[in-house]
């Protein structure tokens, strides 16, 4: 794939990342917590599969380019004591939940959900198995820090059934990696891929982010190089999000550090180029896969899904999620936990379930919702398709956004038809500027509120 990097500089503006429609942005506080559990009972009505997320949001450092919800601490006693605030949380909502419903998917996030010990691995696996009926073929995958992680850790996550990991590397360069807080030499990286196909899961995703203070195309080069030696099934390469507004940690990185704009693209333009050289398939956003891999397969089959951990094989599953800020999502609700640990470990001392924001989807959330999934997962739309699925006239109620496309097209990001859109290779790259058009909160949101398209 090759990049232009004028108009990639062109649409470079901010924008959300749709792992949900509306964005979080305009979830509200709960005011009426009765009415919120009576709709999430509602959604137990439907046969629907779950997906489980956990949130372990414990972390022994900061690395100073994170945007997640962390707890940063070096008492390891405080896991212990969270594990049992989920074992509380888990007591109250499980009651709500179909016990015949079968758990396809299942993930720990963080933070850095191998701060736990790999006894309370196999606590907290077994409290799962104890409560849910898991299918056999589940998708369980885990995010690991490759700088603490044990062979026993990974043993006991096996013994959980995870067959998925999701390893953080960012960068091996040693500079950039003193720069964020971030020490992790490559050959501790290798050992621990290597443990990880010794303890036999099934697949492994590479996380590398781009737009760090100090990487150079030469330097990130040479990163790409020796990441793809490790031939990982996936690789996520992120877009650096810099918002130190929201996360003052980013506070530290003085502007003359980071890659200027133009370098950033750059190095955008060099990870896509080699990716693709090299036989993984560019699903969208900054995801990338082996053409033989699930995520590849059921884009080709179009059956990709996206949820709050990104593209997804699995769809129309329920997402109940666990822990410190994590989000659900159910027919029609989103619901998210308190985001500091005193307010949720108070909630849940009184037998209250933690739950801070929440969102009902209008009809109208509900078709733009849809319409941006199937644009972000097939890049693009068949309008005849839409309109069965949705009940509607796709062409006639997008007729507006449809109208809005002529600039996107005369840029040849999209090409249209009176029955379809398409988005061009260049366009998948853009694909959150597409999103963009068919989102009908986003005039109402300063433009700081998210991180840049690229």
């Amino acid at each position: 794939m090759n990049v232009d990097l004028d108009l990639v500089r062109k649409y470079s503006v901010p924008g959300p990342r749709y792992t949900s429609y509306p964005p979080a942005t305009q979830f509200k506080d709960v005011l009426s917590k009765p009415e919120l559990l009576d709709r999430i009972r509602h959604s137990q009505r439907s046969a629907a599969d779950l997906s489980l997320y956990f949130h372990l949001p414990f972390c022994r450092s900061l690395c100073w380019f994170c945007g997640c919800t962390t707890v940063i601490t070096t008492a390891q006693n405080k896991s212990a004591v969270y594990l049992e605030y989920l074992r509380k949380e888990l007591d109250l909502i499980t009651p709500l939940i179909q016990p015949k419903r079968q758990v396809v998917q299942l993930h720990f996030g963080g933070g850095t959900p191998t701060f736990l010990l790999p006894d309370e691995i196999r606590a907290l696996g077994g409290l799962i198995h104890s409560r849910f009926k898991v299918a056999r073929d589940v998708e369980a995958g885990v995010e690991i820090d490759p700088r603490t992680v044990t062979p026993d850790h990974l043993q006991a996550l096996r013994e959980a059934r995870f067959n998925r990991v999701s390893l953080g590397v960012q960068d091996n360069d040693p500079v950039v990696q003193t720069a964020v807080h971030r020490i992790q030499p490559a050959e501790r990286t290798r050992r621990v891929v290597g443990w990880i196909r010794e303890a036999g899961f099934a697949s492994l995703n590479i996380d590398l982010i781009y737009g760090l203070p100090f990487q150079t195309v030469e330097s990130f080069g040479k990163t790409l190089d020796q990441i793809m030696a490790l031939a990982p099934d996936r690789l996520a390469v992120f877009s650096y999000a810099h918002v130190p507004w929201i996360k003052p940690a980013q506070r530290v990185f003085k502007e003359g550090n980071l890659p200027t704009a133009e370098v950033k693209l750059q190095l955008l333009k060099l990870s896509i180029e080699k990716l693709t050289a090299a036989g993984y398939v560019y699903i969208g956003m900054d995801h990338f896969a082996r053409a033989d891999d699930e995520l590849a397969v059921a884009q080709r089959q179009k059956k990709l899904q996206r949820n709050f951990q990104g593209y997804s094989t699995r769809a129309g599953t329920n997402l109940f999620a666990f822990g410190l800020s994590s989000i659900s999502q159910a027919d029609g609700i989103y619901w998210q936990n308190k985001k500091d640990l005193p307010g949720y470990y108070a909630s849940l001392d009184q037998s209250d379930l933690p739950f801070g924001k929440s969102y009902f989807l209008s009809e109208d959330d509900k078709i733009r919702r849809q319409t941006i999934m199937r644009l972000m997962c097939d890049f693009g739309l068949d309008f005849a398709a839409m309109s069965q699925a949705l009940g509607i006239d796709f062409p006639e109620y997008f007729a507006s956004e449809l109208a809005s496309l002529s600039d996107l097209e005369a840029d040849g990001l999209v090409e249209t038809t009176a029955s379809q859109l398409s988005v061009t290779t260049l366009g998948r790259l853009l694909i959150r500027n597409l999103a963009m058009r068919f989102d009908a909160y986003l005039p109402k949101d300063p433009e700081r509120r998210f991180s840049k398209t690229i």
